[in-house]
């Protein structure tokens, strides 16, 4: 493959380029002319005045417009076809930039070529104008915006709901090696995809207490009298399926207090108290996932998941019932899917809304409730399930804390006739754990008791929550606990992010791929085509370039990018980055969590920086390794191995001996869009979690959709695409789900890992040294002293064969033809992992759903 590193940087450039696009399509008549107006009417420029956000502003507006279309279309035909709804309940929707996405989308490419260049501008310079939307933090919210893409391109009517945070989570930088969290004000232009609704607005309660009492035909009647309100302001964001004229909506809700300003206050000259009442109720939808480390922090959770669920509630119902249709038929009508137990609390406020305000009784409440919901889990790991302090519930939600005793109260009813004595088994399916002032709502448990459907969303996974994590409820509900696959969308992630690599497939087996990923089996027979394989490694190692130009250009390093590609750069790129192209681009990007083993990736970086200074004439695969994401602001440890990551990234780059072959990469601000650029450009995916920790994973479907083989455990979709592509096709490595347990339950002594391997105690010692932090040499004593004492997650026990599958694939980079031949096969096999696949289980096997015709 020589061939390619002899042509011009024009030549290789020009493979990539998006201005050379994908396809022809039709440009829509009007859209330059709407540009212009847009940009006239709705940002007050003329073309030759304006910015290039402001021109951006102008092209999102005029799309907005056709979106509308679609969407009022699509909302006539299903109510004309009284077609089943599903809404889509989630605090996150990690949904990245719209504007390209919708430009690709709605066919409007060559369209909007034409529209911005009556502006003066190129396309791809817009697209590099917006903001990415800070609406998630990883995977689970990026999961739910693929979910919408998918639903929409399958033509399912689905609403998603969640909070428009004003901050994100944080805006990640690193100063000297450490993590520094900064205000992710997103918003602060404003967003031109989002239609503002405040007349729909809905009230929502907090506080105060309940009255009981008999009405006069000797019922039970029941008021909440709550001691707070304030109102839930929806926006509108329109997602589009794939050239099929339909558009479905995101709502996003904004906290807006219901009280009025206090102009006494204000005439008193107490200028804060006036507004702090407001301020106070806003921050609800400030940003995401507020500390909980504070009783404050705790409320401020509790409230944001009421508030958005409750919001989402009384639109649902309202809606149902402006259609025509009555509590009753609520099921038929509807299907409500609560993603994680963020939004569980929706289940006694659907009981508090059918008992309370529509007067039906409690069976007939409770039936069309657990009709309705079905549930998605998403962890195995029991600390990491929402449980709620009763006193801090009932305090915040008293009517949701009764409705939640009776429902409890019934259920085990239920278990005491099926298991009569059985206190331990009543207790493991409790809603309520704990006594007195310890009392807990165990979020999940609730989740369950209240929906028809539960899911996990691998097949260990599932297979792992009906033996160990929920093995009571399956004992009780068999048929209630299924698996439902992720999946990821692959016209944002293969054809959106890698346009050459999408036209590359479409010239070879046509286009039917992006709504139909199976159709990438056709594929396969072309691993074995030296030109195909030559084209396709050509494309990876110009990605790669682009990455490696773009790093560089960002901290002001070298600016010959080549001919033709974007030069825009991720915001806050580490400085003084300049990476070898033709590296073995060795990439670990997801949170930053002890269970993902970030810390086993920088042990192993360190073995072979140790290696090279042994021999540093040796014949070494050259390997950039890439690693980004962040961590939560409380977690230590997470904190702990990015500034690890950098000391070391710092070592090797002031180390003459080691830096050509070995780089170690940060890369701040982990988002959307950087993902964007990074997938494309990968060649290892590291996907190295503790057999039996992580859920699912989508970054290990989405690496693999783009040609980059995998390097992982058993564990999560891992396992399913190891399946998929076959064990030949990818680096396997370390303990099985049933070996961990058993080593675990054997006494695990990580000091005996670390005693009886020599490379893993240099290493190790090497950390406790201080060598790596002589301004600070105590720095990382108490990371070593974790892992030798305690090592939950087994990095030192898998650590050795960890190393042997890394040897292997440095090994097999060495041969072009070989590695190329096993990422097309990678890539051929990938159908499975579709977003629009894994929407089909749920809309066919749980929502009871059929699509728009």
């Amino acid at each position: 493959m020589g061939k390619t590193r002899q042509q011009s940087d024009k030549q290789r450039a020009e493979q990539v380029d998006p201005r050379a696009g994908a396809s022809a399509v039709t440009p829509s008549t009007g859209l330059a002319a709407d540009c212009v107006e847009a940009l006239r009417l709705a940002v007050g420029r003329e073309p030759d005045a304006a910015t290039a956000y402001e021109r951006y502003l102008a092209l999102a507006t005029a799309i907005r417009g056709r979106q509308l279309g679609a969407w009022l279309d699509t909302e006539s035909r299903r109510r004309q076809a009284g077609t089943k709804r599903v809404h889509y309940l989630s605090l996150e929707f990690l949904v990245g930039r719209s504007l390209q996405n919708a430009v690709l989308n709605l066919d409007l490419e060559d369209a909007a070529r034409d529209g911005v260049h009556a502006l003066g501008v190129v396309l791809e310079d817009l697209y590099e104008a917006e903001h990415d939307a800070a609406l998630g933090n990883g995977g689970l919210g990026r999961l739910a915006a693929c979910f919408l893409d998918a639903l929409a391109t399958q033509g399912y009517p689905a609403v998603g709901h969640g909070i428009r945070y004003e901050y994100g989570m944080f805006r990640q930088e690193i100063r000297d090696g450490a993590q520094v969290e900064r205000p992710d004000n997103w918003l602060y232009r404003g967003n031109p995809w989002e239609l503002s609704r405040p007349d729909e607005r809905v009230q929502v309660h907090f506080g105060g207490h309940v009255e009981y009492a008999t009405d006069a035909g000797g019922g039970l009647s029941v008021r909440w009298l709550p001691a707070a309100s304030l109102w839930a302001v929806p926006y509108i964001t329109l997602v589009p399926g794939w050239r099929n004229g339909v558009s479905n909506p995101l709502v996003l809700w904004e906290a807006v207090s219901g009280d009025d300003f206090n102009l006494a206050y204000f005439n008193d000259g107490d200028y804060i108290r006036a507004v702090e009442d407001q301020a106070r109720d806003e921050t609800i939808s400030k940003v995401l996932y507020p500390g909980d480390a504070s009783a404050a922090g705790k409320a401020l959770r509790l409230k944001q998941q009421y508030f958005f669920v409750a919001a989402a509630l009384a639109r649902i119902l309202n809606e149902h019932l402006a259609e025509g249709g009555a509590p009753a038929t609520l099921p038929e009508r509807v299907a409500i899917h609560l993603n994680d137990t963020h939004p569980v609390v929706a289940v006694p406020e659907l009981m508090r809304l059918l008992l309370d305000v529509h007067g039906l009784g409690w069976d007939a409440a409770w039936d069309i409730t657990t009709r309705t919901f079905a549930y998605t889990n998403h962890t195995l790991m029991p600390e990491a399930l929402e449980r709620w302090d009763v006193g801090l519930f009932g305090s915040l939600l008293p009517r949701h804390l009764d409705l939640c005793n009776e429902i409890n109260r019934r259920f085990l009813d239920e278990v005491a006739r099926r298991w009569p004595g059985d206190a331990g088994r009543i207790e493991r399916l409790s809603i309520f754990e704990g006594f007195g002032a310890d009392q807990r709502i165990r979020m999940a448990n609730l989740a369950i008791v209240g929906s028809h459907s539960v899911n996990g969303v691998a097949e260990l996974h599932s297979a792992l929550l009906k033996r160990d994590l929920f093995s009571d409820f399956h004992t009780l509900w068999p048929d209630k606990l299924r698996n439902v696959t992720n999946g990821v969308t692959q016209r944002r992630w293969l054809r959106q992010a890698n346009p050459a690599l999408a036209r590359l497939i479409t010239d070879a087996i046509g286009e039917r791929w992006v709504t139909d990923l199976e159709a990438l089996a056709e594929l396969a027979p072309l691993a074995d085509d030296a030109a195909f394989r030559e084209a396709w490694w050509d494309i990876k190692r110009l990605n790669v370039r682009v990455l490696a130009h773009q790093l560089a250009a960002a901290a002001g390093g070298p600016a010959s990018v080549p001919s033709g590609v974007p030069t825009g750069a991720p915001a806050g790129a580490p400085k003084g980055v300049a990476l070898d192209p033709d590296s073995l681009f060795d990439v670990q990007v997801k949170r930053i969590h002890e269970y993902k083993r970030q810390l086993m990736n920088l042990l192993r970086v360190l073995a072979q920086y140790l290696r090279i200074k042994d021999a540093p004439n040796g014949d070494w695969t050259p390997r950039t390794v890439l690693m980004a994401g962040k961590a939560a602001p409380g977690y230590w440890a997470a904190k702990q191995i990015i500034r690890l990551a950098c000391d070391i990234g710092r070592c090797i780059d002031t180390d003459p001996q080691v830096r050509p072959w070995l780089r170690l990469v940060f890369v701040p601000n982990y988002g959307v869009s950087l993902a964007e650029r990074i997938f494309p450009a990968s060649d290892l995916s590291e996907q190295i979690s503790t057999a039996g920790t992580e859920a699912s994973g989508t970054g290990n479907m989405k690496f693999a959709l783009n040609g980059a083989l995998t390097i992982g455990t058993l564990d999560g979709a891992n396992i399913e695409i190891a399946e998929a592509v076959g064990r030949e096709n990818i680096f396997i490595f370390g303990l099985t789900e049933p070996e961990v347990a058993a080593l675990r339950n054997s006494g695990y002594r990580p000091r005996d890992f670390y005693e009886g391997n020599a490379e893993l105690r240099r290493v190790l010692d090497l950390v406790a040294s201080g060598a790596l932090s002589p301004g600070d040499p105590d720095r990382y004593a108490g990371l070593v002293h974790e892992l030798l004492a305690y090592d939950p997650y087994l990095v030192l026990a898998d650590f050795a064969d960890y190393l042997e599958a890394q040897d292997a694939a440095a090994d097999c980079f060495r041969d072009p033809q070989r590695w190329t031949a096993m990422a097309i096969r990678n890539v051929a096999a990938m159908g499975r992992f579709s977003s629009d696949r894994s929407v089909r289980d749920y809309a066919e096997g749980i929502w009871g759903m059929a699509p728009l015709t």
